[in-house]
């Protein structure tokens, strides 16, 4: 039985009580909050592996809910996706540019719900890039896999888990080319669908953060970590 531990953060009682009972029923240690308020605090309390939560919630939204969570040290390893109606482009762009890590649209089937899951979960674990190494070193950037830290120019660099993984593997192979398919597959899992865009908003934060000139765009194949 798994020991993983969920959140879930949605206003609306009955959706809370469905997706409960299902991640229940195959091992998950879940809780719930009913407002994004409530989702924080739990979140600092529960420490999490997993938060999905809606984007339409009164007062405290996803969107900001999101944010503050990623402002804690303590939660910036937690992988949160949203699970939400709102399906529109500028939604889920703001869902990614807040931290999320995936974007999961309602309605969804319990099953493909769950599959979805168990990927989030076991995608969910650092893994070290580059021969498995667990410092990466290349020109000002220093990246330790197993901390989980970066830092560039000497300064250290606060990065989302999808962000982090993307620089690692940009950073572990520097000068080579790699396409969308095997970032897909490499950060987000074959089993997780996200499109090009998505790609492209954690690649912008990457050169907002660091340095826009670190990573080339080759266009119509994919990225590659120039330094």
């Amino acid at each position: 039985m798994s020991s993983k531990k969920i959140l879930l953060v949605d206003d609306e009682s009955d959706i809370l009580d469905f997706l409960s009972y299902n991640l229940k029923n195959i091992g998950y240690d879940v809780r719930v909050a009913n407002n994004g308020e409530e989702g924080v605090k739990t979140a600092l309390e529960f420490k999490p592996d997993l938060i999905l939560l809606d984007m339409m919630m009164p007062e405290m939204d996803g969107i900001e809910t999101c944010e503050k969570i990623r402002e804690v040290d303590e939660l910036k390893s937690v992988v949160i996706a949203f699970l939400t109606a709102r399906g529109e482009d500028y939604s889920q762009i703001a869902g990614f540019n807040a931290g999320a890590d995936d974007y999961i649209l309602k309605p969804i089937k319990p099953k493909v719900l769950m599959s979805r899951v168990k990927a989030l979960l076991k995608r969910g674990g650092l893994e070290t890039s580059g021969e498995g190494q667990s410092i990466i070193k290349e020109g000002r950037i220093v990246i330790n896999t197993k901390k989980h830290t970066v830092r560039f120019e000497d300064v250290e660099i606060v990065l989302p888990k999808k962000e982090f993984k993307l620089l690692s593997l940009l950073c572990s192979e520097p000068g080579v080319v790699h396409t969308r398919e095997e970032i897909m597959d490499k950060i987000w899992g074959a089993e997780v669908v996200v499109g090009d865009r998505t790609i492209d908003v954690h690649i912008r934060k990457l050169r907002e953060k660091l340095d826009e000139n670190l990573i080339s765009t080759i266009k119509g194949v994919g990225y590659k970590f120039i330094g």
